[in-house]
This record gives structure tokens, sequence and C-alpha cells, in this order.
């Protein structure tokens, strides 16, 4: 079924668009920033999240619009809004968020923190001490790494690093050359903090900072001897960030990309923001140099770039304005002295991260890379990070002679660079590295460990919802079974051989892959559902994701509604359903939880005439899962992980009265407090998956 059968069916005003509602999730996803319950320095990185989230959303999301609209493209999706409309009404709604964004720094989380010792220093209050250190700071450390660029015929403007902190300054007279332009760039190299804490003993609190932006206000003029400062301001561009390989050309995929990541850097302008002090000749010449029109541009009343605040927590030390610090549990079965091999044989594993920890994962590659039974090792790379504890010991076992194959993800976004490094060490080594299907990215989360064994050959699995990062596992919920099922491990197998070599996609017994079958088998599932509602049986849909776009799977599930299948939807981002609509999907209701950790894993629940089918998968409910990735969903067959997964992974989610906002018909969300007792899902499982919060008296 393509787009225009279901809005024949469904008309457009029946989706909500996907931009606009990446930005209500945005919005949303921020909201810690402003609630008291939260440690104030989580407040503060909550609202650093939030304006990376709105980063990237010009990078891609807003670059993708402008694309379209250069084009000249009118192409709408099942919503109907061409991209001329969605781009009018996101402008609309990023000014109003950024002008959010620096209401509650400046007006909640500053005030808040110079109430608990933690200033920031504006230059007309440095006192005489403090302005001698800073000048020192200036001369010493960042004059010598600066080079101010005066603009005349032989001087262009520069090329503008994506992001990148940059000053225009207005000038003033002649130079020794007798050149006199009027202006000059002043780029600030990544290299220089942007945050600069003070000496306590020239402060009257616990911890004081100032801005580079404020040292390089007041300095400029040293840059520019001779010559008369008439104006400083900072100012961020943001460029398009999408990466472009041609499936049909590239002949070497690796090559294609390498090629290509040094131009991300100085994609198309999309976004221009300056401080709210710029002067109007000034932005104007800004906006021209960079081909961008007034609604492009984002006055701003403080530092231009709010996620470099994001390393003021790791600078305070003080416990009692973050998080406690916890220490994971791990399952009853892994708590003790433990074989990782004759423990997944006893029967499978599941692990609840961040509340379980990520530990017997990392065990099972290294007592892989270290006994001599273990032939083979295979394993899907899609983010793991550039010092990754996994890669060490993958790079181990090829060198002791394992047959270690890699399916490396190089187009996962913004990790590509990461990805090439991790490749090339392997490749070092003799492992087999591989780069799974040109015009398919690599989504699935798969470690295979073939072992030789009495019986025969064994295989060892793992399958995930989330990468395998060990950083990220402690702050993104995700689940991980460990099986040596034999069919599981036929099924992954099977996928392995279609990454790494050729042939004919075969049938899988438990595994639902796209993008051959996970879209088939998700509908058919739901219509399951739906026709035991029209039998008069029960029927129940809940489903967690990050995201719900693909109009088909809608399109079933108001159907699925109609025929009176409870369905919650429990989706972190972007959600182009509409609940609660009288006599469309008044029997779906979608919530997203915001909390402490973000919500990651993806799980599908379906009552199946009492079987409780309980699917975990990679893959969100968006086309490009289900057709333009590899991923897999895989079942959990054991009756008491189903119930764990239900327990754990469901319930709480549907319960949680404290961190839980519930989505209307219109794409806006309400909290979903109760004046009854509290319950967080996030809390609950900290309590009760075996965790120590760890002391910091």
């Amino acid at each position: 079924m393509t787009i225009a059968t279901v809005t024949r069916r469904y008309p457009p005003e029946h989706f909500i668009n996907r931009e606009l509602s990446l930005l209500a999730f945005i919005r949303l996803g921020q909201d810690p920033a402003a609630d008291e319950r939260v440690p104030l320095l989580e407040r503060l990185r909550f609202l650093c999240i939030g304006s990376s989230n709105l980063d990237e959303f010009f990078e891609i999301r807003v670059a993708g619009l402008k694309e379209q609209i250069k084009l000249g493209s009118h192409a709408a999706g099942a919503d109907g809004m061409p991209p001329q409309d969605v781009f009018r009404r996101v402008t609309d709604q990023a000014h109003q968020l950024i002008a959010e964004q620096y209401a509650l720094l400046n007006d909640q989380i500053l005030p808040a923190l110079q109430k608990q010792g933690i200033a920031f220093f504006r230059r007309s209050l440095w006192s005489d001490e403090q302005r001698a250190w800073i000048l020192d700071f200036f001369r010493k450390e960042v004059m010598p790494v600066l080079t101010p660029i005066g603009l005349d015929p032989s001087h262009p403007f520069p090329r503008v690093l994506n992001k990148s902190l940059n000053f225009a300054v207005e000038l003033e007279g002649a130079d020794a050359f007798g050149r006199s332009s009027g202006a000059a760039i002043v780029q600030a190299p990544r290299a220089l903090p942007r945050v600069i804490r003070l000496p306590k003993k020239l402060c009257d609190v616990d911890y004081g900072f100032v801005f580079l932006s404020s040292i390089l206000h007041e300095y400029v003029s040293e840059l520019f001897t001779g010559l008369n400062v008439l104006g400083c301001y900072q100012f961020r561009v943001t460029r398009n960030s999408d990466l472009f390989v041609d499936d049909e050309e590239v002949k070497n995929l690796r090559i294609a990309l390498q090629g290509e990541l040094p131009q991300r850097h100085f994609g198309d302008a999309v976004r221009l923001e300056v401080a709210d002090n710029c002067s109007e000749i000034m932005t104007e010449f800004l906006l021209q140099q960079f081909g961008l029109a007034r609604t492009d541009l984002y006055r701003v009343p403080g530092i231009v770039n709010l996620v470099r605040l994001m390393s003021v927590p790791d600078q305070v030390d003080r416990p009692d304005l973050t998080y406690a610090p916890f220490q994971p549990g791990l399952p009853k079965v892994l708590t003790k002295r433990y074989d990782i091999f004759a423990s997944i044989r006893k029967h499978d594993i599941l692990i609840h991260h961040p509340f379980q920890s990520f530990s017997p994962v990392i065990q099972l590659l290294q007592q892989a890379a270290d006994d001599p039974q273990v032939v083979a090792i295979k394993m899907t790379v899609y983010r793991t990070g550039t010092d990754s504890v996994l890669m060490e010991h993958l790079l181990r076992a090829a060198e002791k002679g394992k047959e270690v194959t890699v399916v490396v993800e190089l187009m996962a976004r913004f990790d590509e660079e990461a990805n090439l490094s991790i490749a090339a060490r392997l490749e070092e080594v003799g492992a087999h590295v591989v780069y799974g299907v040109v015009g398919y990215k690599t989504h699935a989360k798969m470690l295979m460990v073939l072992r030789r064994e009495d019986q025969g050959y064994r295989r060892y699995i793992h399958l995930g919802t989330g990468n395998y990062h060990p950083r990220t596992t402690r702050f993104y919920t995700d689940f991980g079974l460990l099986t040596s099922n034999p069919e599981i491990g036929d099924d992954v197998n099977e996928v392995f051989k279609q990454l790494t070599g050729q042939g004919k996609a075969s049938a899988l017994k438990h595994l639902w892959q796209a993008p051959f079958s996970l879209h088939s088998n998700m509908l058919a599932a739901i219509r399951g559902e739906t026709a035991a509602a029209l039998a008069g049986k029960p029927a129940r849909i809940i489903a967690k994701m990050n995201s719900l776009l693909e109009p088909e799977i809608i399109a079933a599930l108001y159907e699925a509604s109609a025929a009176g299948v409870t369905i919650d939807l429990i989706v972190r981002g972007v959600c182009s359903l509409r609940p609660g609509v009288k006599g469309l999907s008044e029997n779906i209701r979608v919530r997203s939880v915001i909390g402490r950790f973000l919500e990651h894993h993806r799980i599908f629940y379906f009552h199946a005439d009492g079987k409780q089918n309980i699917y975990l998968s990679s893959a969100d409910w968006m086309e490009r899962n289900f057709f333009r990735r590899i991923e897999i969903s895989f079942p959990v067959l054991e009756s008491k992980l189903k119930q764990r997964v239900l327990k754990e992974g469901l319930k709480p989610y549907l319960a949680d009265n404290s961190q839980a906002w519930e989505m209307d018909g219109s794409g806006d969300y309400r909290i979903k407090a109760s004046k009854r007792s509290r319950i967080s899902a996030q809390e609950l499982l900290l309590a009760a998956l075996g965790v120590t919060i760890v002391s910091v008296t």
C-alpha cells in the first residue's frame, strides 16, 4: 500500500506532520530543564540536550526542507503539507522554542545556580582582580591562537565551520598598509574552552565562570592595533550536515565517504544565530554572505551555542545538584562467579539497561576472544564509540587467529569518522570488515559467537534494541537478549550471510527482518488483533518505540481501534498518528516518558489469543526502518522473560504519572500528573533491578 493509497482512505488531516511532531518532541524533551524537582545541574544538562537536538533538527530536517524548496518540489507526505508550508510553520515554532530556551536559561537556571554559588560573571561586573587575571589569560592562552581576518579584496569572507563560534567586528580607521575595510572576522578555534573557570580566590562564590565570548568582546581591540572597534558581535551558522553518496554510482563506499566527510563542515547554510546586540548593518551583511533570508535569522540574548554549557556540571563538584550515581545490577543468574557460555546454555538471559549492567555482553566477547574453543565471531557495528572495549576484544580475537567478521555501518550519522577508524584498525589485524549493503543502512544489533563443543558447533547470540556502545548503555533504556537457541542462531547466521555474501533471502524461523518481512509481519500482527476484536475476543496492542511515522502501520492501527482493539503506544519522539479522535482512534492512547534516561527500547506486544507475543527490535515504525535498513525484530520465547518485559518495559510506563506526557489529537502534549501517589517508571526500575545507589558523602 502506497502513501497515495493510504491517504485515499485516510485524509491528510488524520496525520501529523513529521517535522512539526519532531519540534514538539524537542520542546517536550527539554521540559525537565524547567522542573524544579530535577537536580539543578541536571536541568542545565537537559537544556543543553534540547539545544543540541535543535541543532541537529536544523542540520538535517530544515536542511532537507530547504533543499526541496530550492528544487521547486511540492511533494507532500501523508499529512498533505507541501515543504513550503512546513518550512513556514517550522520557522515560527523554532523561533518560539529558542526564545523559550534562553528565557529558561537567563530567568531560571542561571539565577538558581547563582544562589548555589555557581556564577557566570558578566564583563560589566568584573572586579579589578578578575579583569587582570582575564587579560593575562587572553594574552597567554587565547590571543596566540586567533587569526583575525580583515575583509578586503585580498581577504574575502572566510569559510566558516558548521556551528563554530565566530565574531564579526566593525572597525574604523586605516591599518599599517592604509587599508580600511571597516570589518573583520575572528574565528574562535574549537580547541579553546567556551567556559573558563576563574580561580576561587578571585570570586565571592565557590565556582566562578566567564564565557570565552565575553573575553573576546572585552579584548578584541588588542587584535586590531591602532584601529577603533565600533562593535563586536558573536555569531554562529548552522549548515546542512547530511551526507550524500550516490548509491548507483559508488564503487567503494569507504572511499566515497572519506571524500564526502570533509564537506560536512561546509554544507549550505540553513540558520544564522547572532547576539541580540548585533547591529542591523552587520546582520544584513552576514545574511548576504551566507545566502540566508530574514526568516533564517535567530537573535539570541546570550551565548550563541548553549550546548557548550554542557561542560559546566563536570567542572562543579556538587553531587547534591546532580542525579545520585548508581551501580547497575545483574540478572540473578549472573550475580555469582559465572561462565558466560554455561549460563547462556542453561537458558536465555534478558538484560535491561541501564538498570542492569552491559558487562555480560563485554564478558561474552572477552571470553570468546580468549577461549580456544571459539572459532569465529561476527558482529554488527552501528555506534560503538572511539575507544570501545568491545573493539579491543575483537582486535585481540583476530590477532589470536579467530575468524572475526564485523559489519560496519559507515553511514551511521555523525559516527562516520569513528566507524572508518574502527574499520581500518580491524583490517590491520586480519579481521573481515564489510559495509553491509549499499543503499541499506545496517541498523540491526547482532553478535554471534561460534564455539566448538562436544556435540558440535554451537552459536551463542546477543541481540539488542540499542547500540554496542558501553557509554550509552548507562543512559539509554534498552533490552539485550543472550541466547543459544539453535533456531535463533540459524536465523542470525542467515542474516550475516546476506550481509557478507550474496544470494536470495531465505525464510527465517523466528526473526522478522527488514526490508523483507518486518513490515508485513507487523501489519499481520496488528490485523490479527483487529480480527480478534471483530470476533468478540480479547484484543490488545502495546508498542514502545522512538518514532511512529509509517502511514500503512498508522492506517492499520486506526482500523484496529475502530474494531475495538485497546492500543497503548509509548512513543518517545515523533508520532504522526492522531490519538483519541472520535470515530478514528478513540481506543488509541499515545504517551511519552521523559526522565533521567533516554527511552530507547522498542517493544511490541500483541495479545495473540492469549499467547502474548512479544518482540524486541532495533527498528522504529518508520518507512526508513521497514524499507531502507537492515533491521531485525526478535521474539522473547521464554515465558518468564516475557513477563519481565511486560513488568519492566511496558507496565511501569503505562502507570507513570510523574514523567509521562499524553498526546492529544492535535499533536500537543499534556503532563500526566496525579495528586495521588507518585509513580515514576525509571525510579521504580532503579529500585527494582538490583541497582546500588552510590554514596556521595
